[in-house]
């Protein structure tokens, strides 16, 4: 099932979100397949639960969008263990609809996790992959790629967005 994603100014994409515990509800494994028909119907690499409303640490995450199944990851309550180099690429969001800017990330990232099951695993990712999982893992936080940005860029944003609410556009 499609999910709405909720757009940029409602408060549960800057609030920090609840670990899960419950390994065996199946209304877990719904929502993974939720994310995933959600973020592939939108053309994206990821989907954080806050982005659908859901305060949980739940990630998922595929950077073949869809074209290789083998690419799907689910990452639960996920923590960034080690980041290295550096890379400056074009980063937007799901939540932001129609604005991309550059973001500097670690050009390498690992992170722990567990998976559906409750299963801990433990993934490195490089370039895309790095990327994707540092921008979800943020919206866990509470943390929006805006905040990557210069207060200069991230103003110019939020006032574009305003000009959109008002005219009843978002």
């Amino acid at each position: 099932m499609i999910r709405k994603i909720v757009k940029y100014g409602d408060p549960v994409l800057e609030t920090p979100t609840d670990p899960i515990t419950d390994f065996s509800d199946p209304v877990l494994k719904d929502l993974v397949e939720d994310m995933f028909d959600t973020m592939y119907s939108a053309k994206g690499v990821g989907l954080a639960a806050p982005q659908v409303g859901i305060p949980l640490q739940l990630t998922v995450i595929d950077v073949s969008a869809g074209e290789d199944p083998s690419q799907k990851l689910v990452l639960i309550n996920p923590k960034i263990t080690g980041r290295e180099g550096s890379q400056t690429g074009e980063e937007g969001c799901l939540s932001i609809p129609g604005f991309r800017e550059d973001v500097t990330r670690a050009k390498k990232a690992t992170v722990q996790a567990v998976n559906l099951e409750g299963a801990p695993i433990e993934v490195t990712g490089e370039d895309l992959l790095a990327r994707a999982m540092q921008h979800e893992i943020d919206h866990l936080h509470g943390v929006l790629f805006l905040s990557h940005l210069s207060p200069l860029k991230r103003d110019l944003i939020r006032r574009k967005i305003k000009k959109l609410v008002k005219a009843g556009d978002w």
